[in-house]
Protein backbone atom coordinates (compact mmCIF):
# COMPACT_ATOMS: atom_id res chain seq x y z
CA UNK A 1 0.00 0.00 0.00
CA UNK A 2 1.16 3.73 -0.39
CA UNK A 3 3.45 4.86 2.39
CA UNK A 4 2.31 7.56 4.50
CA UNK A 5 4.61 7.56 7.57
CA UNK A 6 1.87 6.98 10.02
CA UNK A 7 -0.90 4.17 10.62
CA UNK A 8 -3.34 6.62 8.11
CA UNK A 9 -3.87 4.94 4.79
CA UNK A 10 -3.99 6.42 1.52
CA UNK A 11 -5.54 5.15 -2.13
CA UNK A 12 -3.33 4.24 -4.80
CA UNK A 13 -2.37 1.04 -6.47
CA UNK A 14 0.52 -1.11 -5.37
CA UNK A 15 0.91 -4.64 -7.14
CA UNK A 16 2.10 -7.40 -5.14
CA UNK A 17 6.02 -7.82 -5.49
CA UNK A 18 6.53 -11.08 -5.72
CA UNK A 19 3.63 -12.17 -8.27
CA UNK A 20 4.35 -9.12 -10.57
CA UNK A 21 8.11 -10.11 -10.77
CA UNK A 22 7.69 -13.14 -12.85
CA UNK A 23 5.56 -11.00 -15.27
CA UNK A 24 8.39 -8.58 -15.93
CA UNK A 25 10.90 -11.73 -16.15
CA UNK A 26 9.15 -13.14 -18.46
CA UNK A 27 8.77 -10.11 -21.22
CA UNK A 28 12.67 -8.83 -20.73
CA UNK A 29 16.04 -10.24 -21.35
CA UNK A 30 18.63 -7.89 -20.07
CA UNK A 31 17.04 -6.43 -17.05
CA UNK A 32 18.60 -7.46 -13.54
CA UNK A 33 14.92 -7.86 -11.05
CA UNK A 34 14.21 -8.02 -7.56
CA UNK A 35 12.13 -6.38 -4.88
CA UNK A 36 13.85 -2.93 -3.31
CA UNK A 37 13.52 -4.33 -0.59
CA UNK A 38 11.24 -7.35 0.71
CA UNK A 39 10.67 -6.55 4.68
CA UNK A 40 11.94 -9.83 6.35
CA UNK A 41 9.18 -8.49 9.19
CA UNK A 42 6.41 -9.96 6.89
CA UNK A 43 8.37 -12.81 4.80
CA UNK A 44 9.81 -15.68 6.59
CA UNK A 45 13.15 -16.83 5.42
CA UNK A 46 12.25 -19.80 3.58
CA UNK A 47 9.63 -18.70 1.43
CA UNK A 48 12.31 -16.04 0.56
CA UNK A 49 14.82 -18.16 -0.45
CA UNK A 50 12.41 -20.51 -2.72
CA UNK A 51 10.64 -17.50 -4.43
CA UNK A 52 14.21 -16.37 -5.22
CA UNK A 53 15.60 -19.46 -6.44
CA UNK A 54 12.45 -19.95 -8.61
CA UNK A 55 12.26 -16.63 -9.75
CA UNK A 56 16.76 -16.64 -10.29
CA UNK A 57 15.63 -19.60 -13.09
CA UNK A 58 12.50 -18.11 -14.76
CA UNK A 59 14.64 -14.71 -15.55
CA UNK A 60 18.03 -17.01 -16.94
CA UNK A 61 20.22 -15.71 -13.47
CA UNK A 62 19.28 -12.03 -13.21
CA UNK A 63 17.69 -11.74 -10.22
CA UNK A 64 18.96 -9.97 -7.22
CA UNK A 65 17.41 -10.40 -3.42
CA UNK A 66 16.70 -7.43 -1.70
CA UNK A 67 15.87 -7.62 1.78
CA UNK A 68 15.21 -4.74 4.91
CA UNK A 69 13.81 -5.48 8.53
CA UNK A 70 10.85 -4.26 7.73
CA UNK A 71 9.50 -0.33 8.53
CA UNK A 72 6.19 0.68 6.63
CA UNK A 73 3.97 1.44 9.80
CA UNK A 74 0.85 2.29 8.11
CA UNK A 75 0.74 -2.09 6.02
CA UNK A 76 1.41 -3.65 9.26
CA UNK A 77 -0.69 -1.86 11.32
CA UNK A 78 -3.67 -2.63 8.45
CA UNK A 79 -2.84 -6.00 8.24
CA UNK A 80 -1.86 -6.88 11.84
CA UNK A 81 1.26 -7.55 11.22
CA UNK A 82 3.32 -7.01 14.72
CA UNK A 83 6.65 -4.73 13.71
CA UNK A 84 8.14 -4.62 16.72
CA UNK A 85 10.89 -2.53 17.98
CA UNK A 86 13.46 -1.62 15.95
CA UNK A 87 16.14 -3.53 17.68
CA UNK A 88 13.99 -6.60 17.51
CA UNK A 89 13.59 -6.24 14.00
CA UNK A 90 17.29 -5.47 12.83
CA UNK A 91 18.35 -9.04 15.28
CA UNK A 92 15.34 -10.71 13.13
CA UNK A 93 16.72 -9.57 10.24
CA UNK A 94 20.03 -10.88 11.08
CA UNK A 95 19.23 -14.35 11.69
CA UNK A 96 17.27 -14.12 8.15
CA UNK A 97 19.36 -13.06 6.36
CA UNK A 98 21.88 -15.94 7.57
CA UNK A 99 18.97 -18.49 6.70
CA UNK A 100 18.75 -17.54 3.31
CA UNK A 101 21.92 -17.11 2.41
CA UNK A 102 22.43 -20.97 3.48
CA UNK A 103 19.18 -21.83 2.11
CA UNK A 104 20.13 -20.43 -1.45
CA UNK A 105 23.71 -22.02 -1.23
CA UNK A 106 23.64 -25.20 0.28
CA UNK A 107 21.92 -28.33 0.46
CA UNK A 108 20.76 -28.58 3.83
CA UNK A 109 20.40 -25.79 6.80
CA UNK A 110 20.45 -25.75 10.35
CA UNK A 111 19.48 -22.66 12.49
CA UNK A 112 18.82 -22.26 16.17
CA UNK A 113 18.08 -18.65 16.77
CA UNK A 114 15.83 -16.38 18.90
CA UNK A 115 13.44 -15.96 15.68
CA UNK A 116 13.98 -18.91 13.19
CA UNK A 117 14.26 -22.89 14.52
CA UNK A 118 15.43 -24.49 11.34
CA UNK A 119 16.48 -27.93 11.24
CA UNK A 120 18.04 -30.05 8.39
CA UNK A 121 16.24 -27.81 5.60
CA UNK A 122 16.53 -28.26 2.62
CA UNK A 123 15.62 -25.54 -0.64
CA UNK A 124 15.32 -27.21 -4.15
CA UNK A 125 16.07 -26.41 -7.19
CA UNK A 126 19.02 -23.84 -6.35
CA UNK A 127 19.41 -20.51 -8.40
CA UNK A 128 21.32 -20.37 -11.63
CA UNK A 129 23.85 -18.23 -10.33
CA UNK A 130 26.58 -19.35 -8.47
CA UNK A 131 26.28 -16.78 -5.58
CA UNK A 132 22.56 -15.08 -6.00
CA UNK A 133 23.01 -11.68 -4.92
CA UNK A 134 21.55 -10.48 -1.63
CA UNK A 135 21.20 -6.72 -1.40
CA UNK A 136 20.34 -4.75 1.79
CA UNK A 137 18.67 -1.11 1.52
CA UNK A 138 20.23 0.47 4.90
CA UNK A 139 22.19 3.66 6.33
CA UNK A 140 22.01 1.87 9.50
CA UNK A 141 25.15 1.79 11.11
CA UNK A 142 23.95 -1.76 12.72
CA UNK A 143 22.69 -3.39 9.75
CA UNK A 144 25.45 -1.50 7.53
CA UNK A 145 27.64 -4.21 9.70
CA UNK A 146 25.26 -7.47 8.69
CA UNK A 147 25.29 -6.38 4.99
CA UNK A 148 28.78 -6.03 5.47
CA UNK A 149 29.13 -9.67 6.65
CA UNK A 150 26.59 -11.58 4.60
CA UNK A 151 25.36 -9.26 1.81
CA UNK A 152 26.80 -8.63 -1.83
CA UNK A 153 25.03 -6.20 -2.73
CA UNK A 154 24.22 -2.32 -0.87
CA UNK A 155 21.51 0.11 -1.34
CA UNK A 156 20.76 4.07 0.03
CA UNK A 157 18.91 7.08 -0.73
CA UNK A 158 19.99 10.80 -1.17
CA UNK A 159 21.44 13.71 -3.14
CA UNK A 160 25.55 13.12 -3.97
CA UNK A 161 26.16 15.10 -0.79
CA UNK A 162 24.01 12.52 1.74
CA UNK A 163 25.22 9.49 -0.57
CA UNK A 164 28.85 10.28 -0.03
CA UNK A 165 28.23 10.41 3.51
CA UNK A 166 26.54 6.96 3.97
CA UNK A 167 29.20 5.75 1.38
CA UNK A 168 31.97 6.62 3.74
CA UNK A 169 30.48 4.93 7.09
CA UNK A 170 29.44 1.95 4.63
CA UNK A 171 33.33 1.28 4.12
CA UNK A 172 33.97 2.01 7.46
CA UNK A 173 31.28 -0.82 8.46
CA UNK A 174 32.70 -3.03 5.43
CA UNK A 175 36.59 -2.57 7.00
CA UNK A 176 35.05 -3.76 10.64
CA UNK A 177 33.67 -6.57 9.00
CA UNK A 178 37.24 -7.36 6.97
CA UNK A 179 35.21 -7.11 3.65
CA UNK A 180 36.57 -4.94 0.89
CA UNK A 181 33.94 -2.24 0.21
CA UNK A 182 35.01 -2.11 -3.28
CA UNK A 183 33.83 -6.14 -3.68
CA UNK A 184 30.55 -5.15 -3.26
CA UNK A 185 27.79 -3.85 -5.48
CA UNK A 186 26.39 -0.56 -4.53
CA UNK A 187 23.62 1.68 -5.79
CA UNK A 188 22.27 4.57 -5.04
CA UNK A 189 18.49 6.20 -5.83
CA UNK A 190 16.53 9.31 -5.80
CA UNK A 191 13.74 11.10 -7.37
CA UNK A 192 14.41 12.52 -10.64
CA UNK A 193 12.73 16.05 -11.58
CA UNK A 194 13.81 17.04 -15.03
CA UNK A 195 12.64 20.96 -14.78
CA UNK A 196 13.50 24.33 -15.56
CA UNK A 197 11.94 26.54 -13.46
CA UNK A 198 13.83 28.10 -10.73
CA UNK A 199 10.53 28.52 -8.63
CA UNK A 200 9.42 24.61 -8.93
CA UNK A 201 13.34 23.60 -7.81
CA UNK A 202 13.34 25.64 -5.13
CA UNK A 203 10.08 24.38 -4.14
CA UNK A 204 11.08 20.37 -4.69
CA UNK A 205 14.64 20.92 -3.00
CA UNK A 206 12.67 22.53 0.24
CA UNK A 207 9.96 19.99 0.06
CA UNK A 208 9.95 16.62 2.98
CA UNK A 209 11.85 14.84 0.12
CA UNK A 210 14.93 17.30 -0.41
CA UNK A 211 17.49 15.44 0.40
CA UNK A 212 16.53 12.86 -1.85
CA UNK A 213 15.50 14.86 -4.83
CA UNK A 214 17.68 16.19 -7.67
CA UNK A 215 15.88 18.73 -9.40
CA UNK A 216 17.00 20.98 -12.61
CA UNK A 217 18.03 21.43 -16.18
CA UNK A 218 19.34 18.48 -18.15
CA UNK A 219 22.98 19.59 -17.53
CA UNK A 220 22.09 19.70 -13.99
CA UNK A 221 21.20 16.34 -13.48
CA UNK A 222 24.04 14.85 -15.50
CA UNK A 223 26.40 16.76 -13.45
CA UNK A 224 24.80 15.92 -10.20
CA UNK A 225 24.16 12.12 -11.48
CA UNK A 226 27.62 11.69 -12.54
CA UNK A 227 29.04 12.45 -8.92
CA UNK A 228 27.43 9.04 -7.78
CA UNK A 229 29.87 7.49 -10.08
CA UNK A 230 33.06 9.47 -8.78
CA UNK A 231 32.44 8.46 -5.24
CA UNK A 232 32.25 5.23 -5.91
CA UNK A 233 28.45 3.77 -6.72
CA UNK A 234 28.04 1.37 -9.24
CA UNK A 235 24.28 1.80 -10.29
CA UNK A 236 21.60 4.60 -9.87
CA UNK A 237 18.27 3.70 -9.55
CA UNK A 238 15.56 6.36 -10.58
CA UNK A 239 12.58 5.61 -8.76
CA UNK A 240 8.85 6.11 -11.04
CA UNK A 241 6.44 7.56 -8.74
CA UNK A 242 7.87 11.30 -9.16
CA UNK A 243 7.71 11.05 -12.89
CA UNK A 244 3.97 11.07 -13.45
CA UNK A 245 0.40 10.69 -12.21
CA UNK A 246 -0.49 7.92 -15.28
CA UNK A 247 1.97 4.99 -16.67
CA UNK A 248 2.35 6.63 -19.89
CA UNK A 249 3.15 9.85 -18.30
CA UNK A 250 6.11 7.99 -16.05
CA UNK A 251 6.57 5.90 -19.73
CA UNK A 252 7.32 9.02 -21.68
CA UNK A 253 9.55 10.35 -18.53
CA UNK A 254 11.59 7.56 -18.54
CA UNK A 255 12.20 7.77 -22.42
CA UNK A 256 13.30 11.24 -21.75
CA UNK A 257 15.30 10.52 -19.38
CA UNK A 258 17.30 7.37 -21.10
CA UNK A 259 17.64 9.89 -24.55
CA UNK A 260 18.96 12.88 -23.06
CA UNK A 261 20.40 12.70 -20.08
CA UNK A 262 21.43 9.01 -19.45
CA UNK A 263 22.91 8.84 -22.40
CA UNK A 264 25.48 11.60 -20.98
CA UNK A 265 26.41 9.46 -18.19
Amino acid sequence: MPNTGDESLAPGDVHECWSILPAVAAVTSRLRLGPLVAPTSIHHPALLANRAATLDRLSKGRLILGLGAGWQINEHAAYGIPLKTPGMRVSRFEESIQIVRSLLDSDRTTFHGDFYDITDAPSDPKPVQETLPILVGTGSPRILRITAQHAQDWNTWGVPELAADRRSVFAESCCAADTDPDSMHSCVQALIFMVDDQRAIDGIIAGEMGNRSIAGSDDHLIKQLGRYADDGFDETIVPDFALGDTAEARLDAYRRFNDDIASQL
